[in-house]
């Protein structure tokens, strides 16, 4: 689009910001500053990832398993405490060393913030940003997105599940399985399943699949709940309401009470599903988020 006055020269007119997010950072930060805390979180997923695909893809055996269990060099092992549940639930005795991953896992969730699963190392979140990424530049509106209450419904619904038939009875459809399947085995109902929360996302309900029925998320949202790590609107006071936070944010409804005490009065993200992601501090042209810890109540 393009606006004129009289004979001078048509002018391109500016997208709104949401159309955006982030372009002003970009212009004000520089594009590795406005995407610092991005680079990082795909760095890391595709790091994780490319371990555990290094066995079966090149015979370099440094991670054995997948994110739900592994032995990396065959000395640390490492188990999803929900899993660790499942497998509670189900009747079936745990090994000594599966025990000792989930009290590992356990122990650094409970420290860094449990939806730092979700955002730094499942590669499902690859998909769902695309999706949302997708959603953003088709400029799609709308849709049906489920109550905020549904995960943990689905939560509660796979343990009983596991306790019914004896088995891991979410893994039978856990997309992160899927995809990890699909990535080593090829092409098949894995991959189908992954595009369907791809599309579940991109046409139906935004943000739908992490933020509204994934019992994963639920299960670790309510893990890192008294977590340290956590994001801090420090400088909310140099707000300007541009909303691109809200715009990237995966769970957008974590930011008012933190950015505009609505509530509280510290600036201090604590809502547990708060995905200690980095996007809001990417994202804000003022710089007004930073990450630090729940005790750290400063303003500046």
């Amino acid at each position: 689009m393009t606006t004129t006055t009289g004979t001078e020269t048509p002018i391109p007119s500016r997208r709104p910001a949401i159309e955006r997010p982030g372009h002003e950072a970009v212009e004000v930060k520089g594009w590795l500053r406005a995407h610092k805390w991005l680079l990082l979180r795909r760095l890391s997923q595709f790091g994780i990832l490319g371990l555990f695909l290094a066995g079966p893809w090149l015979g370099i055996w440094i991670v054995k398993g997948n994110l739900s269990s592994s032995l990396t060099l065959d000395l640390l092992p490492l188990t999803d405490p929900f899993l660790f549940l499942q497998s509670i639930a189900a009747g079936t005795p745990p090994y000594k060393e599966a025990a000792l991953g989930a009290a590992i896992v356990l122990a650094f969730y409970l420290l860094v913030g449990g939806r730092v699963f979700c955002s730094w190392v499942c590669p499902m979140n690859i998909v769902t940003d695309a999706a949302a990424w997708l959603r953003r530049r088709l400029g799609l509106k709308g849709g049906k997105v489920p109550s905020a209450t549904t995960r943990y419904w689905l939560l509660a619904f796979s343990l009983v599940m596991a306790a019914l038939t004896g088995s891991l009875a979410w893994e039978w459809v856990n997309p992160v399985s899927m995809l990890h399947r699909g990535l080593i085995f090829g092409f098949g109902l894995s991959w189908g399943i992954v595009l369907g929360v791809f599309l579940y996302d991109l046409l139906i309900a935004s943000r739908g699949w992490c933020g509204h029925l994934c019992p994963m998320g639920a299960f670790y949202g309510l893990l890192g709940k008294p977590s340290l790590l956590r994001v801090s609107a420090t400088k909310r006071s140099a707000c300007n309401d541009c909303m691109d936070c809200f715009a990237v944010c995966p769970e957008p409804q974590v930011i008012r009470p933190a950015l505009k005490a609505a509530g509280q009065a510290h600036p201090v993200i604590l809502d547990k599903d708060c995905t200690n992601c980095g996007r809001c501090i990417d994202v804000c042209s003022k710089d007004v988020f930073r990450l630090t810890t729940r005790i750290d109540r400063s303003e500046s």
